[in-house]
C-alpha cells in the first residue's frame, strides 16, 4: 500500500522530512536501538501515536516486505494545529465554523465528511488521535478531492479542544438524540462548533457534557439513529443556509 512506510530508516526519514505521518508502530520489546530511540522521540515531539505491537502484527501490516520492527501509516496530508483553524477563520473574514468528530473510524465516512464540509465553507475539521480513523489513501478517495482543500486538525483529546474553543468563544453544539433541541433550532451564525459522534457509540458522555448546547435530529420509524456523514451533512448544510453564503 503507498500510505506505509516500512523499515527503521524510512521510517525515520519520513519523520525528519516532515512528511505527515498518522501512526506508528514499533515491534515489542525491540530494545532501544539508536534509530528507534530516535523515531521515538521525534513521534513524540509531533504527537504521532505509537504502538507496540506483536511480530505477527507487524509482518501481516507490511506484506512481503522487510520491516525490521518499524513501520509508519502516512498521512495523505499534512494535519494542521487546532490553533490554526481561527487563523484561517480570520483569513476569510467569517464567523468560524468547525466540526469536531469523536471518534469517527470509517475512512468513507470520514472522507464523505470532508467532501460535505468543503462543499458548506465549514473551515476545518477536527479528529482524534487514538481510536479514530486518519487522513489515509481511503479518506482521500472517499472525499472526492475534498482533503485537499479543508484543514484538519488532529487532536489527542476532542474534550480539551472544547474548552481550547470556548476560550476563544467558540459556541459548541453536540449532536445527540437525548439533545432537548431540535438542530434547526440552534444559532449557527455566531461561531461555532459541531460535534459528531462515532459510528454506533455517538457522543462520549465527557464530551458531551463540554458541550454548551445538545442538539438532536428529528426521527420517525424505527431506525433510532443516522448514519455520521449524513447526521454531519444535514447540521452543516443548516449551518449553510442560515448564514447565507
Amino acid at each position: 500500500m503507498s500510505d506505509i512506510i516500512v523499515g527503521r530508516q524510512p521510517v525515520l526519514e519520513a519523520l525528519r522530512s516532515g512528511r505527515p505521518v498518522n501512526r506508528v508502530l514499533l515491534l515489542q520489546d525491540s530494545g532501544r536501538h539508536s534509530v528507534v530511540a530516535e523515531i521515538l522521540h521525534l513521534a513524540q515531539v509531533k504527537k504521532i501515536p505509537v504502538d507496540f505491537v506483536s511480530r505477527l502484527a507487524l509482518e501481516q501490516a507490511s506484506g512481503a516486505a522487510v520491516h525490521q520492527g518499524v513501520l509508519a501509516f502516512a498521512a495523505s496530508k499534512s494535519y494542521v494545529a487546532l490553533d490554526d483553524l481561527a487563523a484561517i477563520s480570520r483569513e476569510k473574514g467569517e464567523s468560524p465554523l468547525y466540526c469536531l468528530l469523536d471518534g469517527i473510524e470509517d475512512p468513507q465516512n470520514l472522507g464523505a465528511i470532508l467532501r460535505v464540509s468543503g462543499a458548506t465553507g465549514t473551515h476545518g475539521v477536527v479528529i482524534r488521535s487514538r481510536r479514530a480513523v486518519g487522513l489515509t489513501a481511503a479518506v482521500a478517495k472517499a472525499s472526492a478531492g475534498a482533503i485537499e482543500y479543508v484543514p484538519v486538525a488532529r487532536v489527542s483529546n476532542i474534550a480539551y479542544s472544547i474548552a481550547d474553543l470556548q476560550r476563544q468563544n467558540v459556541w459548541v453544539v453536540g449532536i445527540d438524540g437525548r439533545g432537548e433541541r431540535l438542530y434547526t433550532d440552534i444559532d449557527y451564525t455566531v461561531p461555532t462548533a459541531i460535534v459528531i459522534g462515532g459510528e454506533g457509540r455517538g457522543v462520549s458522555d465527557l464530551v458531551r457534557r463540554k458541550c454548551d448546547s445538545l442538539a438532536r435530529i428529528p426521527m420517525r420509524g424505527d431506525i433510532s439513529s443516522l448514519n455520521a456523514s449524513v447526521a454531519a451533512a444535514l447540521v452543516l448544510y443548516e449551518a449553510y443556509r442560515q448564514r447565507g453564503w
